[in-house]
């Protein structure tokens, strides 16, 4: 959506609260975070999306176990209120906005020797072992806060078509974070860096052509987010931000200006390679390249007002990442629309 001249990102300590629920049935709030443990090689990622309009949340729990496996569980959890990030056993805790943050689960996981499997995950769900899982760490933001709410002048947001909106507002952060992570008889003590985000708005998976999401950290210095999104209208937008304050550079985030990205695909058109160079608004270049370690292939589905079923494909893949001789690990999250079997955005 083009915001116009006259909008303003606004952004308060008490956004990382939730939010009055809007008119628009899709209306969602959501919070996400990820995090990777270097040493270990392994981490994962936590989402709860509040859809009270629709009377549920999606809460998902992930995480990739250095052997390769993968444990993972998906809920539409009933709620029918917009009080809390807190459904089906995932809870999001602010303990300091813009500063501290806590995220607990207790549940089960279906623990995925291949995560490839998830392609059909009723058979998955069937076939690999259920444990118990549970999460209970504490992150701390080792960068600003980037984004916001679009608003006019006069404070009142901006409104968008709910068949086009996705997170109309939306910021994010990098973050460092430790905890214990349970699949079943195994216990990770993590130590080590992410990203969050948090959004509010109408939203569906389907008003996106395809995205390419890839937030990444190499130190408490450098951290970066690329993200390249797709319109179906042919619309592209490249945004995104560095964070590095090696050889004296400022604590704050570098906007991307320009990014090209190209991918390697698998047999089922599934990144697990991917290289970007980068430009930041103080001229800045950067080349990173990234190699997925552990993917899984997720999905959403959505009928239409017509009858017409629209089904998106999501795929995870925790990854290493490589940039100025560092080594670093994060997320290589690739949204497509699926049409006739084949991702749209196959060959980005």
């Amino acid at each position: 959506m083009d915001l116009g001249k006259n909008a303003i990102i606004r952004l308060e300590p008490e956004d990382e609260y939730m939010h009055p629920i809007e008119a628009a049935s899709n209306f969602n709030e959501s919070m996400y975070i990820n995090l990777f443990d270097h040493q270990q090689q392994c981490g994962g990622w936590f989402r709860v999306g509040n859809r009270p309009n629709e009377g549920h949340a999606e809460m998902s729990f992930c995480f990739y176990l250095p052997d390769g496996q993968v444990a993972f569980m998906f809920q539409r959890a009933k709620i029918d209120n917009n009080d809390a990030l807190d459904a089906g056993g995932l809870k999001f805790e602010v303990i300091e906005p813009f500063k501290t943050l806590k995220v607990t689960y207790s549940g089960k996981a279906v623990l995925l020797a291949n995560p490839q499997d998830m392609e059909d995950p009723k058979t998955a769900f069937k076939n690999y072992p259920t444990v118990d899982a549970s999460c209970d760490i504490t992150f701390h933001g080792m960068t600003p806060v980037y984004g916001g709410e679009a608003v006019d002048e006069n404070g009142t947001p901006i409104e968008e078509n709910p068949e086009e909106s996705f997170a109309r507002a939306h910021y994010e952060q990098h973050m460092s974070g430790s905890g214990a992570v349970n699949i079943g008889d195994q216990r990770f003590q993590l130590s080590g860096f992410g990203l969050r985000d948090h959004s509010w708005g109408p939203r569906y998976w389907q008003n996106l052509y395809w995205y390419r999401w890839l937030p990444m950290v190499f130190s408490q210095e450098l951290a970066i987010n690329i993200s390249v999104v797709q319109m179906a209208t042919g619309r592209q937008h490249i945004w995104g931000m560095v964070y590095d304050t090696r050889n004296g550079g400022p604590a704050a985030y570098d906007l991307i200006e320009t990014a090209s990205m190209s991918s390697t695909l698998d047999e089922q058109d599934q990144a697990i390679r991917q290289s970007a160079s980068i430009t930041t608004v103080s001229g800045r270049t950067y080349e990173v390249s990234g190699e997925s370690l552990s993917l899984i292939p997720l999905r959403n589905r959505r009928q239409t007002d017509s009858g017409e079923w629209r089904s998106t494909r999501i795929t995870e893949a925790m990854t290493r990442f490589h940039c100025d001789g560092l080594v670093g690990y994060g997320m290589a999250e690739y949204l497509d629309q699926m049409v006739d079997g084949k991702p749209v955005g196959i060959a980005c």
